[in-house]
């Protein structure tokens, strides 16, 4: 098991099994890379020893692995070689932690066991978590302008209701308050009329009988 595992994880960067599965798979996989980074004979025999060097098939129609005519591998890029070539020469300044694991939301169906990612470290470029492109970016941009356009969209209706409704304050409301003006005065002049004693000098004012 933790031969294939290991081998499957070399060929793809990751791969997705249970937690459990993963952390003892972990510390094989580990050796294994830190035999690479020494590069001699000696690890190459025990790499060997443990892998064997299989053919790497990253999928059916992988288009560097030829076949015979009943579907059998003849040849392809070997397991070995990349683990000496690309993986352990990408850790020479690596002293260990080669491997992450990371928890998925989901569980295995059947027993509902924990499944995660056991992945390289440095391999960010690759393939995502959920093995899918991400679109978290772009669901937040999408957010922010739906948000943005709520807002403009309120002020607008605010500032329109705003100057619909009328005002029974004559400071702010500037037409109503000369109209409030002019009607005080001549209220005020009325009064003023009313109330204004009789010029004697005139002569209009009644004699008694």
């Amino acid at each position: 098991m933790w031969r294939n595992m290991a081998a499957s994880l070399f060929t793809h960067g990751q791969i997705t099994t249970t937690v459990t599965k993963a952390k003892s798979v972990r510390p094989f996989v580990e050796k294994l890379i830190t035999a690479a980074r020494k590069a001699d004979l000696a690890s190459r025999r025990r790499v060997i020893a443990e892998l064997q060097d299989r053919i790497m098939v990253r999928s059916d129609d992988d288009p560097d692995v030829q076949r015979n005519k009943y579907g059998e591998l003849r040849s392809g890029p070997r397991l070995i070689r990349k683990l000496f070539d690309e993986i352990g020469p990408r850790y020479a300044d690596r002293a260990g932690g080669y491997t992450r694991i990371v928890r998925l939301s989901r569980h295995r169906v059947g027993d509902g066991g924990d499944l995660c990612v056991l992945q390289l470290v440095g391999g960010e470029e690759g393939p995502q978590v959920s093995g899918q492109v991400s679109r978290r970016r772009q669901k937040q941009d999408r957010r922010m302008e739906y948000a943005a356009r709520l807002r403009r969209g309120r002020g607008g209706s605010e500032a329109v209701v705003a100057e619909a409704e009328p005002t029974d304050d004559p400071l702010r409301d500037p037409a109503r308050g000369d109209q409030a003006q002019g009607g005080q005065d001549a209220a005020a002049a009325a009064d003023g009329a009313e109330t204004a004693p009789a010029d004697p000098e005139s002569g209009s004012e009644e004699k008694p009988s």
